[in-house]
């Protein structure tokens, strides 16, 4: 499975996790959150980053002029699109994105099948929660093109294997504060998701 940590807000939270083995970093351009980061501040670790890692930028409730600009401003290779929009939204956009579906029922998790996309659990804020989804309801279906998020952490991560995942996104989960990533948490998650 392939590994995001998101909620990056400094340089040495994002080589801790590409040294033990993230594929993803997420940055989070959400003012409302804990773990939001300035366009300068993002800018200034991903110019500090290695090659061969996906730089993720998190949106909610931005234009598709505005996602764009900071994607290219900051360096980030794709955008996560963290709230409803419509299909032109994504031509509009002329950026890899990837959209996020805050499912509430079963129903929820099958739309766009034929997309690659992020399955969160619903929560009235956006994000970083710890709120988990009921993994009954994946049981049965093609999982190849969902990133699973939402209160995952290093115990609960090792149970999603016979799923076959594309992939995992974790913020709360392997923090130590709010915006601190834990090395231990870290560590222990990205060595469970890949075992």
């Amino acid at each position: 499975m392939r590994v995001k940590i998101c909620g990056i807000t400094n340089l040495e939270d994002a080589l801790m996790a590409i040294e033990a083995g993230a594929d993803a970093l997420g940055f989070v351009f959400y003012p409302q959150s804990p773990r939001y980061i300035s366009l300068d501040n993002a800018k200034a670790i991903i110019a500090n980053l290695p090659p061969f890692v996906e730089k993720v930028a998190l949106f909610v409730n931005e234009s598709a002029e505005y996602i764009r600009s900071v994607c290219l401003e900051t360096g980030c290779t794709l955008a996560q699109i963290h709230f409803d929009v419509t299909e032109d939204f994504f031509e509009h956009l002329h950026f890899p994105s990837l959209r996020v579906i805050r499912a509430q029922h079963r129903e929820d998790v099958l739309q766009y099948a034929d997309q690659y996309r992020l399955i969160d659990a619903f929560c009235e804020g956006y994000g970083g929660s710890g709120k988990r989804l009921n993994i009954e309801w994946f049981e049965g279906i093609d999982c190849s093109k969902i990133i699973l998020a939402g209160g995952l952490d290093p115990d609960t991560v090792a149970s999603l294997k016979s799923f076959g995942f594309y992939g995992v996104d974790v913020s709360s989960g392997v923090e130590a504060s709010k915006g601190k990533k834990s090395p231990e948490l870290t560590n222990a998650f990205i060595a469970q998701a890949k075992a």
